[in-house]
């Protein structure tokens, strides 16, 4: 396109822009462009994830390693604190309280530590997760990568610290006559679905923590009340004896004693399935699938949004 100026020259106009006009996302869509950190579709979150899988084992491992770095025992207390909790709520609940009613020595000092070890799993896997973004702003933000190796990492850090101390509930289990048999194959299953679970929390309060720190100041008194609700340091069959049905059902349901109670069938040769509610295994299965599945979706739809203001 040309002109004729003033003093009788020529001037050439630079032509239109193909892209004047268009809006921002019209011109994103033209050449291809994408919101930097917008979320990906769930399919390729869990490829992205699967593709991470090194990472996440590194980085639970790593921090496995440091947590006691600065303690002169170090990893033992990885079996040393679970331990000395059993040995005080044995104090308070097996001799002054008596709650070990219906069951002998033999049953209920394994009965506790096992109920001990396997809630400590969940809890530790809670009170990670809901610091796993709030606690590392500057990796999330320095770095791309899916969030969800966080939560996840940290709850596999948990998994690592718990078979690392089954050896001392082993050793606890056989010291008080329950010998290795067929039934602790059954350990890997609950645990599989366990890890699953804790997994699935993990996700669950690592979205609402990154939103609300303050929620794990919260956290403990959650999962203090959660302790004593699940049968920890007693059978809530014999405890409820005589008392509303319902209440007993609802609390042998909950997943904390749900796994419980099938590790101890596992472990302990006097605590026989007359222990275990109805249908317990379809119960385990259904809380970690639902767990995993729902923390999972919940943690993905808020993925844009992680380190973020």
């Amino acid at each position: 396109m040309s002109e004729t100026t003033h003093d009788g020259g020529i001037a050439v106009s630079a032509a239109p822009s193909p892209d004047e006009g268009l809006t921002a996302a019209q011109l994103a869509a033209t050449y291809g462009l994408t919101v930097s950190g917008a979320r990906p579709s769930l399919v390729e979150y869990v490829r992205q994830l699967w593709g991470r899988r090194h990472f996440i084992l590194a980085f639970s491992q790593a921090k496995l390693t440091a947590q006691y770095s600065q303690a002169k025992l170090g990893q033992l207390w990885q079996v040393a604190t679970p331990l000395l909790n059993a040995a005080v709520y044995y104090f308070i609940f097996g001799l002054i309280l008596h709650a070990s009613r219906g069951m002998s020595q033999d049953v209920y000092i394994p009965f506790l530590v096992t109920g001990v070890f396997v809630f400590t799993f969940t809890q530790s896997s809670i009170m990670s997760g809901v610091r796993a973004i709030s606690g590392n702003l500057g990796l999330v933000r320095a770095l791309h990568f899916p969030r969800a190796s966080l939560p996840v990492s940290f709850a596999l850090q948990q998994l690592q610290q718990l078979l690392f101390s089954m050896i001392v509930l082993f050793i606890v289990a056989i010291g008080f006559g329950s010998y290795p048999g067929l039934s602790w194959l059954l350990i890997v299953p609950v645990l599989a679905l366990q890890f699953l679970f804790n997994t699935g929390l993990a996700l669950i309060v690592a979205r609402m923590g990154a939103k609300t720190p303050d929620l794990a100041q919260l956290m403990p008194f959650i999962l203090r009340t959660w302790m004593y609700a699940s049968g920890v340091m007693f059978s809530i069959n014999k405890m409820l004896e005589g008392r509303s049905e319902a209440v007993a059902r609802v609390l042998e349901v909950n997943p904390a004693a749900v796994y419980m109670d099938l590790m101890r069938f596992a472990l302990i040769d006097g605590y026989g399935a007359g222990n275990l509610p109805p249908h317990v295994w379809a119960i385990a299965v259904f809380w970690a699938v639902v767990a995993f599945v729902g923390g999972f979706v919940y943690f993905w739809k808020a993925e844009e949004r992680y380190g973020r203001g």
